[in-house]
């Protein structure tokens, strides 16, 4: 199965939207999440990345606005396997709405990237 391209663009869409509705409190939790997966990333330079350009999109409030790649260009499948694991458990567990609602952005995108692969 193909990814669709008009899935991608919703998803990159609602990933812009998530990212663009973060409260400030928002924005400090998600600083704190992605602080967390850096730590717990190691030796994994994908994963650093990963939370980097994510980072960089939270605090500029603005999806995009992070430089490096996308989570297909680097991530091997274990990585993403370890990224949708986590970010589920963030989605399900945070307190903070507009921060659970960006985790099911970045889980959508990383999906996008699972069936891109198929």
């Amino acid at each position: 199965m193909r990814r669709d391209e008009t899935s991608t663009d919703h998803h990159s869409q609602y990933l812009a939207t998530a990212t663009e509705a973060l409260t400030p409190e928002g924005r400090k939790r998600v600083d704190e999440i992605l602080e967390e997966l850096v730590q717990a990333g190691g030796s994994h330079e994908a994963v650093l990345r990963f939370a980097r350009v994510r980072e960089g999109e939270a605090d500029a409030g603005l999806s995009g606005a992070g430089s490096g790649p996308e989570p297909g260009d680097s991530l091997s499948s274990e990585e993403l396997d370890v990224l949708t694991v986590g970010f589920k458990q963030i989605r399900d567990q945070e307190r903070l709405d507009d921060v659970a609602n960006w985790a099911n952005a970045v889980l959508a995108l990383l999906q996008d990237e699972r069936e891109r692969r198929r």
